[in-house]
């Protein structure tokens, strides 16, 4: 069996699908790539077990039929440093061996029996479907994903929560001290759904989207999802359990609000946290008039620092605490001019909005308060 394609073509791909595969495998053969030709084109798989992730390429030429699995790290390797030119496969099934051939040289890997591969599991035939356009999810990925936790008594909170109702689909993640929720309100559905979406496809799918425009598809039943993107697709197992009620933790009434600057609040916020205690981070934001102030003191090393900058605010003077990193987390996934931070006491969750909701979109963020000295 012989068939040619780009080097280029074949790279880029091979680097996508390697971003799968673990370093430690229970099953060796989950640390190969699988080759599949089939009517002049070529069809890649790679997978950890839970996940898999298929692509495709046209072939410029093949003369036939064949399947084979081979080493991720010697093809990678290999192919990764190729200028653009044809690279020839010449597959020997019957001595398990390819001899890819190119401009200047030849090599030889060994390939194995590709039957050996695991099948993803099947998605039930009565799946629910979202259709939600290709940038669009990369950005709220991208907007999510660091409010995850990494909770082993709560799995639950390890993803990211895909909640579809007739109103909006609503993208969720929190890990119990900070909260992510987008609405997104042109993606709606007659018949609630949900799923939880682990943390590794959730990254897999933010480096992969947004490159190109399109819709992604998603179908999912209790325990898997099917998500095609492009040319390429990625199954994967479903966290299973149920989310918490994130609307009940987020305030109705929050009066008080703070219009500042977010990259000059992010600025001083990371002039001002390495002051903070190492254990506890917390940093002190007191409001009065036009003025907030942020105050760090870890008096078991005598450090204090304290910054101040302009705002606009319509409350009555207020001390509250928050964790510095997490605000920063925050702030530096807004991508908005001002922040709006809506309070109501020092003991009750603030929220973060953007200045100006992007289209179609309502994006909130949440952040509980930490318990400071009067």
């Amino acid at each position: 069996m012989r068939f040619t394609l780009s080097s280029t073509a074949l790279s880029s791909k091979l680097s996508a699908l390697s971003k799968v595969i673990n370093s430690k495998n229970a099953l060796p053969i989950l640390g190969d790539f699988v080759f599949e030709i089939k009517d002049n084109i070529l069809y890649l798989t790679a997978s950890d077990s839970e996940n898999v992730m298929k692509s495709q390429l046209d072939l410029t030429e093949s003369d036939g039929y064949c399947k084979f699995a081979i080493s991720n790290n010697f093809l990678l390797e290999a192919v990764k440093g190729f200028s653009e030119q044809p690279i020839t496969f010449d597959v020997n099934q019957e001595q398990n061996i390819v001899k890819i051939s190119y401009q200047n040289g030849l090599f030889s890997l060994p390939i194995e029996n590709a039957d050996e591969f695991p099948m993803a599991q099947p998605i039930n035939e009565f799946a629910n479907t979202i259709t939600i356009p290709n940038a669009l999810l990369a950005e709220n990925i991208s907007r999510t994903i660091f409010a995850t936790a990494q909770d082993e008594l709560r799995p639950v909170m390890n993803g990211i929560y895909f909640d579809v109702n007739p109103d909006c689909l609503a993208i969720v993640a929190s890990d119990g001290h900070k909260l992510v929720r987008n609405k997104i309100f042109t993606i709606t559905s007659d018949q609630p759904a949900s799923f939880i979406l682990p943390k590794k496809p959730a990254n897999l799918l933010k480096n992969l989207l947004g490159k190109d425009g399109g819709d992604v598809v998603i179908r999912f039943d209790e325990r898997n999802a099917e998500i095609n993107y492009g040319d390429g697709t990625l199954q994967c197992r479903l966290i299973e359990g149920r989310f918490p009620n994130y609307n009940s933790v987020i305030p109705q009434s929050n009066p008080n609000e703070i219009r500042v600057d977010r990259l000059q609040l992010l600025s001083a916020l990371r002039r001002v946290q390495p002051f903070s205690n190492d254990s506890s981070n917390l940093i002190r934001f007191r409001v009065d008039g036009s003025t907030l102030q942020l105050d760090a003191e870890d008096y078991d090393f005598s450090k204090t620092a304290t910054e101040r900058m302009t705002c606009e605010y319509n409350g009555n003077t207020m001390s509250i605490g928050f964790k510095g990193s997490a605000f920063i987390e925050i702030l530096s996934n807004f991508d908005c001019s001002d922040v709006l931070i809506r309070l109501a006491d020092p003991s009750r969750a603030g929220i973060v909005l953007p200045s100006e909701q992007p289209e179609n979109q309502d994006v909130l963020m949440l952040m509980m308060p930490m318990l400071i000295n009067s």
